[in-house]
């Protein structure tokens, strides 16, 4: 008897996306004024605040949730390439490479604190790779990529999502004012942002909450830091391959895993390197590009179920605080001994 495959849901149509994009596009449009009022905070710090309020105070129905999904990842995929036609290529290439050694240090302080603590936490191994790698490289979405290749329980991929989600929000609020308090520069705050700091929403949010100067550089150094997920993938790949004595993971996609929205925001900031770019228009990409930003961290905001992340247990949040707190600290160490703070 042949047996039917079961066909993939279809991806939802523009209607179906229509409530949840106006809802996160209604509240950005006012954390966008709010931050106006209050730059020092700033929008995108306004939309994730006011979305998780919505979220927990009011809990929109099911069918927002399409529309919201797609703003916290598409949109925000969009912001990112908008921000490359205000960065030249040099300036791209020039802040990857100072900040490499800063994003090595930190990315081995994760593995080395998710291992030591996950030990006297007695965490398990696949969750301690998680939040190890989450806090290391790119929050969920480095989560997302190595789940097929460790097959972790779901439960231990939601522990991991949730501890991480809940130190990126901690991040967004906290990090800008530390940084005033500190007297960090644009570059200072923008490399400790972008290395420190596990989501690249939480990154651009707490970047440009501190200046536009910082933001730039936070999210250069950020998507930087992304592109090692990459080898990371492959290492575990091969890890669990040598460990089950196969030849390789079978679901294990280079194809799926590359962030290929870092490829168009590199598309982007060749197309200003090469004055395809008129001046006059550069504050309005700018405008637009700051609007996208707040519309993605206000529908991450309008995702987070804080009865959920309270329920992960102690023991995974106190290994993600005790790995983010290494890092962070880490990152300005290093920065201090290299004289670059």
């Amino acid at each position: 008897m042949a047996v039917t495959a079961i066909p993939a849901p279809a991806a939802p149509t523009f209607g179906q996306r229509l409530p949840g994009l106006a809802l996160a596009t209604a509240i950005a449009l006012l954390a966008l004024g709010l931050g106006r009022l209050a730059p020092l905070i700033g929008g995108p710090v306004f939309g994730i605040v006011m979305g998780i309020a919505v979220r927990n105070l009011l809990a929109p129905g099911g069918q927002f949730t399409p529309g919201i999904q797609f703003a916290g990842k598409q949109v925000l995929q969009w912001s990112i390439i908008a921000l490359g036609f205000g960065l030249s290529l040099n300036q791209v290439a020039k802040t990857g490479l100072e900040s490499l050694a800063v994003t090595l240090v930190t990315m081995t302080v994760a593995f080395l604190a998710a291992w030591g603590l996950g030990r006297m936490l007695k965490v398990h191994d696949k969750l301690k790779i998680l939040i190890g790698v989450g806090t290391a490289i790119c929050g969920g979405s480095a989560i997302a990529a190595v789940t097929p290749i460790i097959k972790p329980d779901e439960h231990d991929t939601a522990f991991a999502i949730s501890t991480i989600f809940l130190f990126n929000l901690v991040a967004v609020l906290l990090f800008p004012l530390l940084g005033h308090l500190l007297h960090l520069s644009d570059l200072g705050f923008g490399l400790w942002a972008g290395t420190a700091i596990n989501d690249t929403s939480s990154v651009v949010a707490a970047g440009y909450s501190f200046s536009k100067a910082a933001g730039d550089y936070a999210t250069i150094v950020k998507l930087t830091r992304a592109t090692l997920i990459i080898p990371i993938c492959l290492v575990l790949a091969f890890a669990v391959a040598w460990r089950e004595k196969k030849q390789g993971a079978s679901d294990f996609s280079l194809r799926r895993i590359f962030p290929w929205f870092i490829l168009w925001f590199l598309v982007a900031s060749a197309v200003r390197t090469a004055g395809l770019v008129p001046e006059v228009i550069q504050p309005a990409i700018h405008m637009a590009a700051e609007f996208l930003i707040i519309v993605a961290l206000t529908a991450i905001g309008l995702s987070a179920n804080l009865r959920k992340m309270a329920a992960t247990g102690a023991r995974p949040i106190l290994l993600g605080l005790g790995v983010w707190a290494a890092v962070s600290v880490s990152s300005l160490l290093v920065q201090l001994v290299i004289g670059q703070l």
